[in-house]
């Protein structure tokens, strides 16, 4: 026999094995289409069926939490116009935080007021003051979604409030002028702001806070402003701890691990 005819025929041999894969595989996809109708309907007659919120449950522990995270957190308290919305809320006792994506919230790097109690006052500093002149550009922490811009005579002045994808939220008070809109998305180090003189201010700084669901976090625990870096690539939160820890001034001069 020729070489031209026996590579003749061991063509049409491929081809026929390519012909009989592809109509199995049209076969195999029709039965299971069959399959999981058939399952659906059956299921029609179960009275305790499988509920969402077993699926996602199910989902979280087979594939983890950051997309379920992500799903609601633009969701829980989200029109509540308070800057702590969750005060109702059911907070774990402990969250580990990813700040390692970031951007400082000005470019001056002194810290003229530390986070902690004011004895001359007679209240909780919930942020720090960083030095800021009128019109210095503010810039977002965090990627995230802002959440609230509007005025507060009597305290922050004209601030914002961006809601971030890792759960966080961050306040920028005593501004001059927003230049971002509720609901709208901005990624770290997006000018969010100009800073000022607003609300209840001794002069013109950025007062800038940390929270996690609505608890305030020394911001000193995470950035060092001093270095214009963070403190570590991530934070833990813990209900049970005094999250303020000291009034920052040992954690400001911590470089990054």
């Amino acid at each position: 026999m020729k070489l031209s005819t026996i590579s003749l025929r061991l063509s049409f041999i491929g081809i026929a094995l390519i012909s009989v894969s592809i109509a199995a595989s049209a076969q195999s996809i029709s039965d299971y289409r069959k399959a999981h109708r058939d399952l659906l309907a059956k299921q029609e007659k179960i009275k305790n069926k499988i509920q969402v919120e077993e699926a996602q449950r199910y989902a979280k522990d087979l594939y983890g939490d950051k997309e379920g995270d992500n799903a609601d957190i633009y969701s829980e308290a989200w029109n509540d116009d308070r800057v702590n919305p969750y005060q109702n809320a059911n907070i774990p006792s402990t969250k580990v935080i990813d700040v390692s994506r970031y951007a400082m919230p000005v470019k001056h790097k002194v810290v003229n007021s530390h986070y902690g109690y004011r004895k001359q006052f007679g209240r909780m500093h919930r942020g720090v003051d960083l030095k800021a002149s009128v019109g210095d550009t503010v810039y977002a922490a965090f990627s995230g979604k802002v959440r609230l811009a509007k005025f507060e005579r009597n305290g922050y002045g004209f601030f914002v409030v961006v809601r971030h994808d890792n759960g966080l939220e961050t306040v920028y008070g005593h501004l001059s002028k927003f230049l971002v809109k509720p609901n709208q998305f901005v990624k770290a180090g997006t000018p969010i702001a100009l800073s000022g003189n607003t609300g209840r201010s001794t002069g013109p700084h950025l007062h800038f806070e940390t929270r996690f669901m609505g608890i305030d976090i020394n911001p000193e625990k995470i950035f060092d402003f001093v270095n214009g870096s963070i403190v570590r690539d991530s934070f833990t939160f813990n209900k049970n701890e005094n999250n303020s820890g000291s009034t920052g001034r040992k954690s400001a001069s911590r470089r990054r691990r």
